[in-house]
């Protein structure tokens, strides 16, 4: 068997099983323990997770103690889990000497830790403050000097893959001293009064400091350095103000002002680690839950079943399967990978090009983020910053979703009708009987959907559905006993840790843009272009939208245009859900566009095609998620703002619409091959169908049956 289906597993009879596709794809830099090790990590993994869901169902804390706590812990667990770099091919020698560097670094961080303890019986005994000199030389200076030759150790002395580094032992000790400065002073004194204000105190200075250095470092080991590098721009950004032209200028702040701000509920501990400290750790691990029950692998092979007889068959059971998968899959990489590894190999077996295959996994893979009702973190980070119930949210997206992923089917069925391609026969997929027999394992996405709907919180809903993927779990194979539950704490504990650094890292940005004001200067940049164009402001807050995305993961470019696009959007008229539903979809769609597009990386790494050619090609199948945002303006019917019949006609020709957009792209349209003239006839008849008007909506039909009527003839004279 040739190596490129090695990765379709199949059953005993040969028919195509998915296995595992729900499985975290492993890191380059991921540690992989053994022994007391795994038991150490594992159990803090798991203490995490449970740790969330009982303070959210139970007993909560107070917010900012829960939000740096969250922190924390995700700090703690990054650094055991990744390492600074990829490890080496053979063990690495000189152990002795890098523990004997780290003990030097852990020397000052110990004391710093000694000096908060005592810092807190000061202010238990009743002091109302502490003395700038202890901070400073006792606390302050001692902790960023172990950091800063910490962080140097990590990067110079590369580790092996089942041990742990030594300076990262001291890194964690630095996040303890630093967050533990913050919650014994956020008890003992004011220091939400003073935090970004010149009355900080120079502890604060320092433990925040030590704190973004942290989180800078924990992302890069995530996430890579896109986000890191555009998150130090915004802070330079903070210092460089005085200096800088036009509407970029501003007044510039010093260090204790700036960094006791960032590490504030405007910042770091601000709308993005609210949310992943609720909705998006509760949803991970609710995603554990499905990933232990079977259910991931339950949802490939129901689309399998369902879609795979249809021409260019692997190419629709990858939309299907990453729809559903999005519904518990909040990265559109990861997403690729997940499924991707199952129906790549499967598309370049009968017949897709690399590019292709590559292509068609991105695209619907992206589109899962955007696939109500959980729809990646994003969407969680909506309702936090607009203030909009979920539940309306995700009703919005609907239309949406269904426009992508319509959009998206039938650019692969035109191009496999275009190359001739064929279904998958009946033998080679799994059973529909089979697939029915096990329907009850959408039991948790249904009762988190009727939980929502009902008017349960979001937290509750979810800690239902997590319930509910453990109840069913004893209706299959797959039982939930102790040790699955504790596997799925530990999974989920385990997978939060990249998002919750994104999210941190992302509230660094967001509070540049809160202190620096530029956020308010770009809206009125917009006004000024609105001024000539409407649609000119748009196009420039999609390029910006867009550009802000490239490299980043979903939820951080979404909470960064948030704060820098939403609000001029705003401004020029636009409701509030139509405004970040715009920016949330480029945000999304950023993983698609040339020349940075990490889903169609992922996916040209799977199908081994050119990633620049994956990316173009993925960008023309999701075509439509850059057409149908405008019509959010134009149209507001396509997010249910508008009477039953203005939703059923934006729908209904909306959906015509994106059909013809496909016909006319692909240049194949049902049976048949369309000449250049009747390609843009189709463009131009989408155009107008998408737009939402009735005028507009008859002339395109029009246009639409005339070239209808013009390939029949043509085909007919050929005959």
């Amino acid at each position: 068997m040739s190596s490129e289906t090695n990765s379709a597993p199949a059953g005993t009879d040969g028919r195509v099983v998915a296995e595992g596709v729900d499985e975290e794809p492993t890191a380059g830099n991921l540690r992989l323990f053994q022994g007391w090790r795994l038991y150490l990590t594992g159990g803090f993994a798991a203490l995490y997770a449970a740790w969330h869901v009982y303070t959210l169902n139970v007993a909560p804390m107070e917010t900012w103690a829960f939000r740096i706590t969250h922190v924390l812990g995700a700090l703690i667990l990054g650094f055991l889990l990744f390492a600074a770099a990829r490890f080496p091919r053979e063990r690495t020698a000189g152990l002795r000497l890098q523990w004997g560097l780290a003990g030097l670094c852990v020397l000052p961080i110990v004391y710093a830790i000694v000096r908060v303890g005592l810092m807190h019986l000061e202010l238990q005994g009743g002091a109302q403050g502490i003395a700038a000199e202890i901070e400073i030389w006792h606390f302050g200076i001692p902790l960023l000097a172990g950091t800063a030759l910490a962080l140097l150790g990590s990067w110079t002395f590369r580790s092996s893959q089942d041990r742990l580094s030594p300076f990262d032992l001291v890194l964690i000790l630095a996040a303890l001293a630093s967050s533990s400065y913050l919650l014994v002073h956020l008890d003992g004194t004011s220091l939400r009064m003073r935090a970004g204000t010149p009355f900080a105190t120079p502890g604060n200075l320092y433990a925040s400091l030590v704190g973004v250095l942290l989180i800078l470092e924990l992302t890069r080991r995530v996430a890579g350095l896109a986000l890191v590098v555009i998150a130090v721009i915004f802070v330079g950004y903070a210092f460089a103000g005085p200096w800088l032209p036009g509407f970029l200028a501003h007044q510039g702040f010093d260090l204790r002002r700036f960094f006791s701000y960032i590490y504030t509920d405007a910042g770091i501990l601000g709308p993005t680690t609210a949310v992943s400290s609720t909705y998006i750790i509760l949803f991970i691990i609710f995603a554990a839950f499905l990933q232990a029950s079977k259910v991931g692998d339950y949802f490939v092979n129901f689309a399998f079943a369902v879609a795979g007889r249809a021409r260019g068959g692997p190419a629709k059971v990858a939309i299907f399967a990453s729809g559903l998968m999005g519904m518990i899959n909040g990265t559109s990489a990861g997403n690729v990978v997940a499924t991707g590894s199952l129906t790549i190999p499967l598309m370049k077996r009968i017949g897709y090009p690399p590019k292709s295959a590559g292509a068609v996994e991105a695209a619907a893979s992206t589109g899962g983020q955007i696939m109500p009702p959980i729809m990646g973190a994003g969407a969680f980070i909506m309702a936090e910053i607009t203030g909009i119930p979920y539940t309306d949210i995700a009703v919005a997206a609907i239309i949406p979703a269904v426009l992508y992923f319509a959009s998206v089917y039938f650019m692969v069925d035109f191009e496999a009708g275009k190359l001739g391609m064929r279904g998958m026969r009946d033998d080679e997929l799994p059973r529909v009987r089979e697939m029915v027999k096990q329907v009850f394992l959408f039991l948790p996405i249904v009762i988190l959907i009727a939980a929502l709907f009902m008017g349960y919180s979001v937290i509750r809903a979810g800690t239902l559905a997590m319930a509910a993927a453990a109840v069913v779990s004893w209706l299959t194979p797959h039982r939930m006993g102790p040790k699955a539950l504790y596997r799925a704490f530990e999974m989920g504990g385990s997978m939060s840790v990249q998002i919750i650094a994104v999210c941190a890292c992302a509230g660094v940005i967001v509070g540049v843009i809160s202190l620096t004001g530029v956020g308010a200067r770009f809206s009125s940049l917009l006004l000024t272009l609105a001024e000539d164009s409407q649609l000119l402001a748009l196009a420039f807050a999609m390029f910006i939208s867009i550009l802000l995305g490239m490299g980043m993961p979903t939820t951080a470019a979404y909470a960064v245009a948030a704060s820098v696009v939403a609000p001029g959007l705003i401004q020029l008229g636009i409701q509030p859900l139509t405004a970040h539903f715009f920016v949330f979809y480029f945000a999304v769609i950023s993983a698609i566009t040339p020349p940075v597009a990490l889903a169609s990386y992922a996916a040209a790494g799977i199908s081994g095609g050119n990633p620049m050619e994956t990316s173009v090609t993925s960008f023309k199948i999701g075509l439509a998620a850059f057409i149908v945002p405008f019509m959010f303006f134009y149209n507001p019917a396509l997010l249910f703002d508008g009477s039953s019949l203005e939703v059923l006609r934006a729908l209904v020709t909306a959906t015509a619409g994106v059909v013809l957009l496909s016909g006319g792209v692909q240049g194949y349209f049902f049976t048949r091959s369309v000449n250049p003239v009747l390609r843009v006839g189709l463009i131009l008849a989408a155009l107008l169908m998408i737009e939402g008007g009735w005028i507009t909506d008859l002339i395109g039909i029009a246009i639409a049956v005339s070239v209808i009527a013009a390939q029949r003839l043509a085909a007919r004279s050929a005959a």
